[in-house]
């Protein structure tokens, strides 16, 4: 029993990373925009937040956890639009292809981040904000204290429940709202959209940009919640980037289903280290990396059942990846 509660404990975080990622990436491509670049915005984010609450730490005597929350969003969710807004200037101002500027921003927040990340870690292995940490894994009181179901359920951070909630917001915006109607429109058929009288540059635009800094959230969240505030030059964060992709697909394009397939990621994901304590025998190395792939094969296995169902609910936005050109309307 305390296997299998350690292991969903384990994979809830794990999940909320790539649903903050996935989310970000579904209000991009609802637009009609493929952002390849999530990896790297997530980079931007995460050092973002990290870079300015290591030095708010370090430059003030007597530094605020409410002061260090919100300046560490705020530098997130800058950085993460810049990242947004370079790939919408690249691909929808001078029309460039979206795939290859996407992988390239993926370079480009890798690059810039760990850059910039030398002059922290100065020499060390790994830089810490501790403080910063210790308000965003801050339980919620009393509540977190009730037995197993209060560790399972609210055993964690406000950014695990704001992203729950956040998924709720985007589908009655999506779905509700006629701007969100409007978004949906852009990215299904531009064309119309545009002789309807809909800005479709500034949609694409905003939905770029604000999906960006969603994403951005999610490596955020890796940084000063998931890895106990600290920054090191790993190559993680670019997996669950491309976790957080393979996850748009698996929901369908759907944020509702960001929640439960997010955390169903997180558990498939952290299989291999549990699986041999719930089974009881041990399993070769070899076996625990056929394990994670398992994510990926689900993903796989969901695009090639929508694709063969055709249905048009299940479908990606069906202009999605391509530049509009409005001379050709």
């Amino acid at each position: 029993m305390s296997s299998l509660i350690a292991w969903i404990i384990r994979a809830i975080p794990f999940g909320t990373i790539i649903m903050y990622g996935a989310m970000g990436e579904t209000v991009t491509e609802k637009s009609g925009n493929l952002n390849l670049g999530v990896p790297g915005i997530m980079y931007l984010g995460g050092f973002a937040g990290f870079a300015s609450a290591y030095f708010y730490e370090n430059s003030v005597a007597d530094p605020i956890p409410l002061v260090s929350i919100l300046l560490t969003l705020f530098c997130c969710i800058v950085a993460s639009m810049l990242g947004g807004l370079i790939f919408s200037f690249l691909t929808i101002t001078l029309r460039a292809n979206q795939n290859v500027t996407g992988l390239a921003l993926t370079t480009f927040g890798m690059g810039v981040a760990n850059f910039f990340g030398v002059f922290i870690l100065n020499g060390k292995a790994y830089s810490a904000a501790p403080m910063a940490n210790a308000a965003y894994i801050r339980k919620i009181p009393v509540l977190s204290e009730l037995g197993i179901a209060g560790q399972i359920v609210f055993g964690y951070g406000f950014l695990v429940y704001a992203a729950i909630l956040l998924a709720v917001l985007l589908h009655w915006f999506l779905n509700k709202t006629r701007v969100g109607l409007n978004l949906r429109a852009v990215g299904e058929n531009p064309a119309t959209a545009d002789a309807a009288g809909i800005n479709v540059t500034k949609y694409k635009y905003l939905a770029t940009c604000i999906g960006a800094a969603i994403s951005g959230i999610g490596g955020l969240y890796y940084v000063l919640d998931y890895n106990s505030g600290i920054w090191a030059t790993t190559g993680q964060i670019e997996a669950l980037g491309w976790l957080a992709v393979a996850l748009v697909i698996f929901t369908t394009w759907r944020p509702l289903n960001a929640i439960w397939g997010a955390y169903l990621f997180g558990t498939l994901y952290w299989l291999y280290q549990f699986l041999p304590s719930l089974m009881g025998f041990t399993v070769a190395s070899y076996v625990t990396d056929l394990i994670q792939m398992v994510p990926y094969l689900v993903t796989i296995v969901v695009l090639i059942v929508t694709s063969l169902r055709k249905k048009k609910e299940n479908q990606p936005p069906e202009h999605l990846g391509l530049a509009y050109f409005r001379e050709e309307r």
